[in-house]
């Protein structure tokens, strides 16, 4: 099942389980469209996934950022070591944040909403897992 978009009823349901006071680090596995999928939109040019990611991404940091979060470690996967069968992402990225309420505050962000659709367009798949010390 594709899972790119970060919705309401994710984040309600990751706030039950996360004290919103414990600091965490969030595992950000991608895997990139070959050409972003833009649907009918006429207003944006045409690019690869990974382009469409960074297009969300100049944007999306600077709203992380906002809320004293920070990319703490970024990279491309090289090869899975133990995954299921077909499973392959292309980069990953942790993202440190002082406190799992900041982390919604990021995703409602007017800026991060006004470029979330590039993050969608660019993403075959994608995980975000809240993790803590």
């Amino acid at each position: 099942m594709r899972t790119v978009e970060i919705t309401a009823d994710a984040l309600d349901a990751a706030n039950r389980i996360v004290p919103a006071d414990t600091p965490v680090m969030m595992i950000n596995l991608l895997r990139y469209r070959d050409q972003a999928d833009y649907g009918d939109r006429t207003d944006v040019t045409p690019c690869s996934g990974r382009e469409a990611y960074r297009r969300y991404a100049d944007v999306a940091l600077k709203c992380v950022e906002k809320v004293g979060a920070r990319v703490f470690w970024s990279g491309s996967v090289l090869g899975s070591v133990l995954c299921p069968d077909g499973e392959r992402w292309d980069d990953a990225l942790l993202v440190e944040y002082p406190s799992f309420a900041c982390s919604p505050q990021a995703f409602v962000d007017p800026e991060y909403q006004a470029v979330a659709f590039h993050r969608t367009a660019a993403l075959e798949d994608s995980r975000l897992i809240a993790t803590t010390r």
